[in-house]
């Protein structure tokens, strides 16, 4: 079975179909948090420091770290990211002991992030255009570190699976003449936003099986993208979690801190026999009985963390 291994300095996460599936918290991203640019442009990491902890108590197994801030003072983000990444990633180590996924279109960024990082990072990410291949492949090998392949190519994002599908694979080989090994390859077959297009989940999980059974990887995918533009976003994020995993998808870059969608990851990985004798779900119902008592979730979270009933986090790395 194919097996993709992320390491802390002391931890280990194995992302894989016969594995439990594996949360990778979003909250470290700048993206569309103004807040969060601002404070990090002014050299304020309270935030940072806030989502780091949270997201690890609510259940992520892997955090993922996006320095793509654009300064008001600097715009080149060559010059300006890479120190911020090393910063970022050098706190969130010092905060928390989960792998990281090292995110960024800045491939000086991602170099600087595999440097500082313990252990073996998740670099996210490469796409199938021909200069990003170029340039994040040997990196990848250097590192021997896995990597996310996103399945869109120099003509954009096509609204064909079959089309993304055979990106994937190109990726995939390319990657092999590199000697990186399709087990280091996590593919994002990318999710389209369902109220703008009808078939996008049955795309999606018809995606996955094909890519499991005929190239045999693991898949993640950006899981927010899937309720995109509609109400209720999170029941719509907590209904399709389940049917991924049902499909295959062995990972989602997404926010741990909602209790909808982790309830759901729970329920799914015991009904996929992932949870032995149910002891994730019996910890996790500890967690929702202390919400319905009136304590917020990431707090019920933290209390069950600091009790040692939070759940699973990742196995603790032997030392040799």
């Amino acid at each position: 079975m194919t097996r993709t291994v992320i390491e802390s300095q002391t931890k280990t996460v194995t992302i894989g179909f016969d594995e439990p599936f594996c949360v990778i918290g979003e909250r470290i991203n700048p993206t569309g948090r103004k807040k969060l640019a601002a404070e990090l442009e002014a050299g304020d990491f309270s935030t940072v420091e806030k989502d780091a902890l949270e997201q690890v108590a609510c259940g992520a197994m892997v955090l993922d770290v996006n320095a793509g801030v654009v300064y008001n003072s600097n715009p080149n983000p060559n010059e300006t990211e890479p120190p911020l990444m090393t910063k970022m990633i050098e706190m969130v180590q010092g905060l928390v002991d989960v792998p990281l996924c090292i995110d960024s279109s800045v491939p000086g960024a991602l170099e600087a992030g595999l440097q500082a990082a313990k252990g073996r990072p998740l670099l996210n990410s490469v796409t199938g255009e021909e200069d990003r291949l170029e340039l994040v492949l040997p990196l990848v090998k250097k590192y021997n570190v896995p990597v996310v392949a996103i399945s869109n190519d120099d003509t954009g994002i096509s609204e064909d699976p079959d089309v993304r599908f055979e990106v994937a694979k190109k990726i995939v080989e390319r990657a092999a003449d590199f000697g990186i090994p399709a087990h280091d390859i996590v593919v994002d077959p990318l999710v389209m936003p369902v109220g703008a297009m009808a078939s996008a989940g049955q795309q999606v999980f018809t995606l996955v099986r094909r890519l499991r059974d005929e190239l045999g990887v693991n898949t993640t995918c950006g899981a927010s993208n899937i309720s995109f533009g509609l109400p209720n976003r999170h029941g719509v994020n907590a209904a399709f979690l389940p049917m991924a995993i049902g499909a295959g998808m062995t990972s989602a870059i997404m926010n741990p801190v909602r209790q909808v969608e982790m309830e759901a990851i729970k329920a799914a990985n015991m009904l996929m026999n992932h949870d032995a004798n149910g002891g994730e779900w019996i910890a996790f119902s500890r967690v929702l009985d202390a919400v319905k008592e009136g304590a917020t979730f990431p707090e019920a979270a933290k209390a069950a963390q600091a009790s040692g009933a939070g759940g699973r986090g990742g196995r603790r790395r032997r030392r040799g």
